[in-house]
C-alpha cells in the first residue's frame, strides 16, 4: 500500500499515525506541507529515519521546491519523486490510503 501524507507534521499528527499503520510492502510518500516533515533534525526526520529502515519514503520534489526546501536537508534515504514517478507509486503499489 501507498500511504500519502499531505499535513505538516508540525500542524497535525497524521504523520505518526501513518507511520504507527504501515505494513509490509508499505510506502509512504509526503506532499503538499508533510514535505517538511522529512528534513533532517526535526522529530518527524528522526520518526521518518527510523521508518526507512523497513519502508521506502518519497518526497513529491515540486512541493519540496515550492517551499524553499532544498534535498540536502531531507533525511539520508528519503528519495524524491516527480509527478511522474508519483503515478509510477500509484501503479506499484495496490492501494492508496490518503491520510488528511
Amino acid at each position: 500500500m501507498l500511504h500519502t501524507v499531505n499535513k505538516s507534521p508540525f500542524a497535525s499528527p497524521t504523520l505518526t499515525q501513518c507511520v504507527g499503520h504501515l505494513t509490509d510492502g508499505a510506502a509512504v510518500l509526503l506532499i503538499e506541507d508533510a514535505v517538511v516533515g522529512a528534513t533532517e533534525g526535526t522529530a518527524s526526520g528522526a520518526l521518518l529515519a527510523k521508518c526507512l529502515k523497513t519502508h521506502p519514503v518519497y518526497v513529491l520534489r515540486p512541493d519540496l521546491m515550492a517551499r524553499g526546501i532544498g534535498e540536502g536537508r531531507l533525511v539520508k534515504g528519503v528519495q524524491c519523486v516527480d509527478y511522474a514517478g508519483f503515478v509510477t507509486l500509484v501503479t506499484e503499489h495496490d492501494a492508496v490510503q490518503s491520510w488528511l
